[in-house]
């Protein structure tokens, strides 16, 4: 199964996740007078419109290059990743905008029942923020990585409402809001974590290098080519779950052109058979001295 593949069949796992979780936390935080927990149904429920967009993004990235994008359309991935972010910060934004009313109106306090269900809440996103990032990881892609710090971030939230859920039961009158400042501390959270999601997207999209490790292996498989003695220059960009490569190869000085050519087109195939996810590969080939 191929990367984009293996992307969107996690993004579809996400989705029916969020949707179950919206209304399960929902329905628990309305007949269990838990604001926490509808607030946290409110972060799913953004989730769903935020997987719903990955799967556009990731979908959208599939299309073979053409005239006018000749790398393909992988960068959409950062730029779906940005509007994911903007979900997020919306999402926390009104869960502290709520929970600010909510600790200034005296109100029940939560059922305890609504800890049980909590409780499995937080198993659960974790074991998909598990699932969903590990595919993030081999399939490089950074619309996916958003998605599972959306799980993550869900968690987070979850384990704030069963502490403040926690403490209003145990300490009763007078800690009815607990939960309350719960979700508001959760808010800050979802804040911080959505400024780790955006921070490698805003770099993929202005082609920041932070590929040492593999311009080491490209350096390295690339004198196993008959004919490249050693390689200078080695950029490379990151576009959707490809890696885009412009190499420079040495070469004997004294070999013909077509030579040259000969062993680029070589390296070129080397690289790609050996190295997996990467793009275009553009091969410059500098004379150099073989030693004797």
């Amino acid at each position: 199964m191929s990367g984009q593949q293996t992307a969107i069949r996690t993004t579809y796992f996400s989705l029916i996740s969020n949707t179950s979780l919206a209304l399960i936390k929902g329905l628990a935080g309305v007949f269990g007078h838990s604001y926490a927990l509808i607030a946290d149904a409110i972060e799913s429920t953004t989730d769903i419109f935020a997987s719903l967009l990955v799967l556009f993004g990731l979908t959208y990235a599939k299309r073979p290059a053409d005239d006018n994008h000749p790398y393909g359309h992988g960068k959409i991935e950062p730029l779906i990743t940005f509007i994911v972010v903007a979900f997020l910060v919306t999402s926390a934004t009104v869960i502290a905008y709520k929970s600010i009313l909510n600790i200034q109106t005296p109100h029940q306090a939560p059922e305890s029942w609504t800890l049980i269900v909590l409780g499995c809440i937080i198993a659960w996103k974790e074991a998909s923020f598990q699932i969903v990032i590990r595919k993030s990881k081999e399939t490089n892609s950074s619309s996916l990585r958003a998605d599972a710090w959306h799980h993550r971030s869900d968690a987070i939230t979850s384990v704030m409402a069963f502490i403040g859920i926690s403490i209003s039961l145990i300490f009763g009158e007078g800690y009815e809001t607990a939960d309350d400042w719960a979700a508001l501390l959760a808010s800050g959270f979802i804040i911080y974590n959505s400024y780790l999601i955006f921070r490698p997207a805003l770099g993929e999209i202005m082609d920041e290098h932070v590929y040492d490790d593999l311009v080491d292996e490209i350096r390295k498989k690339s004198i196993e080519v008959t004919g490249v003695l050693a390689t200078e220059k080695c950029f490379i960009r990151k576009a959707g779950m490809k890696y885009h490569v412009d190499l420079h190869a040495i070469v004997d000085g004294g070999i013909s052109v077509e030579e040259g050519h000969e062993i680029a087109h070589k390296l070129k195939d080397h690289l790609r058979t050996e190295i997996g996810n990467l793009g275009h590969v553009l091969i410059h080939i500098e004379p150099g001295r073989k030693e004797s």
